[in-house]
């Protein structure tokens, strides 16, 4: 089990630490009822990563990913996939950064989150956690390790809570510092929103370079 959670660390950090969703947190502790959103959003957001690594442990758990099986080289194949789109995507974000002076774009979601309830909150966490392709890539890398470690079902629960409870850290963090600081936290959050907003395309493009060069050295050492 401790090399499969050390397998899927590198891959929950990748999750963790996307500007974008710690945007989403932070605007909403700026809210009318900013625990409550912030608090509904951070949760929908867990169920999402969760869930979706959950769907893809199940569904490779049905294949058979024994080192000296087929499924074992297929999921190797799938690793180095991953790995090249993720430095596709590295080079993407490179290239689309904002220009010096230029104000980072937001995503068109984001538009009226002042105004946002925790139910709407929780929704947008829940599908910003399950459908981000990023997300989706990490948890596919994820559910290989952990459907091919022949784990036993309680270790793969233990793994997989894991999991997403760091791929969720980054979400949890502007929310554990509003509890802990109060109202000394606006200044804090306000300075975090700003740099993550200005280097949300520097930070992915990093991002994406390490963890698509992580992928491909597993898929190689599994072929």
């Amino acid at each position: 089990m401790n090399q499969v959670l050390r397998d899927l660390l590198p891959l929950a950090i990748a999750v963790t630490i996307s500007p974008i969703p710690i945007i989403a947190e932070i605007l909403l502790l700026f809210t009318k009822k900013p625990v409550a959103n912030a608090g509904a959003y951070a949760a929908g957001f867990v169920v999402g990563v969760g869930g979706v690594l959950w769907v893809l442990v199940a569904a490779a758990g049905t294949q058979d990913l024994s080192s000296d099986s087929d499924g074992s080289t297929a999921s190797a194949v799938v690793r180095l996939a991953l790995g090249g789109l993720l430095i596709v995507g590295a080079l993407r974000q490179f290239r689309g950064r904002p220009a010096e002076g230029e104000t980072a774009a937001m995503p068109k979601w984001m538009d009226g989150i002042s105004s946002f309830q925790p139910g709407r909150s929780g929704m947008v966490g829940l599908l910003v956690g399950a459908l981000n392709p990023k997300n989706i890539a990490m948890a596919l890398g994820a559910s290989l390790a952990v459907a091919g470690a022949s784990l036993s079902g309680g270790d793969q629960a233990i793994v997989m809570v894991v999991y997403t409870l760091i791929a969720a850290l980054g979400v949890l963090a502007p929310l554990v510092v509003v509890v802990v600081m109060g109202e000394r936290s606006e200044a804090v959050l306000t300075g975090w929103r700003t740099w993550l907003a200005q280097n949300n395309a520097a930070v992915m493009s990093v991002l994406f370079l390490i963890f698509g060069v992580v992928l491909i050295g597993q898929g190689i050492s599994g072929l």
